[in-house]
């Protein structure tokens, strides 16, 4: 009995074209190749996401003749997409999507340790040279953020110059898009026929709204890493503000929906205590005087002060993850490529929104003398623009490991940062790192390997269900 057609293909996805068919077809209009969308419905095959949409345009499907439906429908027996899993079962495609997503999130990751390393090295040596500027600072580093969208722009177009730029252009605009639309909807699928059919204005909107809250978040979070950096040392500033990573399983459980979990729960614990010995287990230790007994003395005296401005960041940056990940990320299901090309387009919008909003305080500031306004200067010029670098790769790098895993894992990731810190302290002031920093930086260590198992099982969990339901979806159908 011939199948009807209505807006699916009649020809199975894995046979060719017989002769008489591809005869009669060369005479028709081409009509585009399309797959199936992740509820079961028809969509256009989906762009390039990492290459800058290679494939063309979508566009409304073109119907073969009449007098050629019934030759592909009888000719051929009809084949799902169940017939796939005989050799492969879902669980298996789940595991390739969980390595895949981890492969990625692997790179951002050591990426982001790096730049996060460097950036507070710089920042610090800044502040301590006399430019301790932490708004102007803050207002600089975050309005950098503008410069993710291009950069990422400029790699896509050189992975696709033989594209016309009209045309490249035309689809990594669509993939935006659509990957705004996703976000607002929270669903994977929208109408993937022509970029005519999704509205502009509504996903423009819920955009600029999502963009200016979470800005205001990530801005009093981060001004408090500005303000205590110069009352403490970057050991103990990069331990307390990691603490974020309790804070963001907190928020998760109610914004996201993430059930209590004994193995997460244990790993966030474990994680906050190494954080908790590294910051104050070396505290009654006093060292032998030196010359700069003063100076050091006054930092001393700051350093309470500093760790509870750090302490009230931290809960405000773990608030920060979660917003961005509930209200600025595609939903689960999403392929990578696409979800780390909208990252970085929103680390822009946060930018944009910093540079052209948030200088309103600058001038109120030099007007009360609380912050007077002067630009730096020589040596710390230049390392203010190395560490806005890093902050900028750092940024671009941490969102899109948000996206790709979760706020959680991200945040227990980044305490990996203080060993390399501490590291970095020994080799910069000639201090070795204490026993206190070793027995928690192995806490870190083992929390994070910890959450990441749990944290792949979950990610396996979820590409498997979706497998099994397109699967379902595909038997009911055929």
């Amino acid at each position: 009995m011939a199948r009807l057609i209505d807006r699916r293909s009649g020809t199975p996805l894995l046979h060719g074209q017989d002769n008489s068919t591809q005869s009669s077809r060369s005479s028709s209009s081409p009509r585009p190749v399309a797959a199936r969308g992740h509820d079961g419905h028809r969509t256009s095959r989906q762009l390039d996401d990492i290459g800058g949409d290679n494939q063309a345009a979508p566009s409304q499907p073109v119907l073969p003749p009449a007098s050629h439906r019934h030759t592909q429908n009888t000719t051929r027996p009809l084949v799902s997409r169940q017939s796939s899993f005989q050799s492969r079962g879902p669980s298996s495609y789940a595991r390739d999507a969980a390595r895949t997503r981890y492969a990625y999130a692997s790179v951002f990751l050591v990426l982001s340790l790096v730049s996060f390393t460097v950036q507070t090295e710089l920042a610090a040596w800044v502040q301590h040279a006399g430019w301790n500027k932490a708004y102007c600072m803050l207002y600089l580093t975050h309005g950098s953020w503008t410069l993710l969208w291009p950069v990422q722009l400029l790699i896509l177009r050189i992975k696709t110059r033989s594209l016309p730029w009209s045309t490249f252009w035309r689809r990594h605009v669509w993939l935006v898009r659509t990957t705004a639309r996703m976000v607002e909807t929270r669903e994977l699928h929208v109408d993937g026929y022509g970029h005519q059919h999704i509205p502009r204005a509504s996903s423009v909107l819920y955009m600029a709204r999502v963009t200016a809250f979470i800005t205001v978040s990530l801005t009093v979070a981060g001004l408090s890493w500005y303000v205590a950096v110069s009352m403490t040392s970057p050991s103990d500033l990069t331990a307390i503000y990691n603490c974020s990573a309790f804070f963001a399983y907190a928020f998760s459980v109610p914004l996201l929906k993430e059930r209590l979990r004994l193995d997460k729960s244990l790993a966030v614990l474990v994680a906050v205590a190494g954080v908790l010995i590294v910051a104050y287990g070396d505290a009654g230790t006093s060292s032998p005087p030196t010359e700069g007994e003063g100076q050091e003395s006054t930092r001393g005296e700051n350093r309470l002060l500093g760790n509870l401005i750090i302490g009230g960041g931290s809960v405000l940056y773990g608030l920060y993850e979660v917003l961005y990940k509930r209200f600025a990320c595609p939903p689960d299901g999403c392929s990578p490529g696409r979800g780390m090309i909208f990252a970085n387009t929103f680390g822009s919008c946060i930018g944009v929104f910093t540079l052209t909003v948030l200088w309103l305080p600058l001038p109120i500031l030099h007007v009360l003398g609380i912050e007077t306004f002067a630009l730096p200067t020589g040596r710390v010029a230049w390392y203010l623009f190395l560490s806005v670098i890093m902050n900028v790769t750092f940024a671009g790098s941490f969102l899109v490991l948000i996206s790709l895993t979760s706020p959680v894992l991200s945040s227990v990731a980044s305490l990996l940062t203080i060993f390399i810190v501490a590291v970095s302290d020994w080799w910069l002031i000639g201090v070795p790192p204490s026993a206190a920093a070793l027995l928690g930086g192995g806490m870190i260590v083992v929390a994070f390997a910890l959450l990441s198992r749990s944290t792949y099982i979950e990610m396996t969990a979820v590409e498997q269900k979706r497998e099994m339901d397109i699967t379902g979806s595909d038997s009911e159908e055929d």
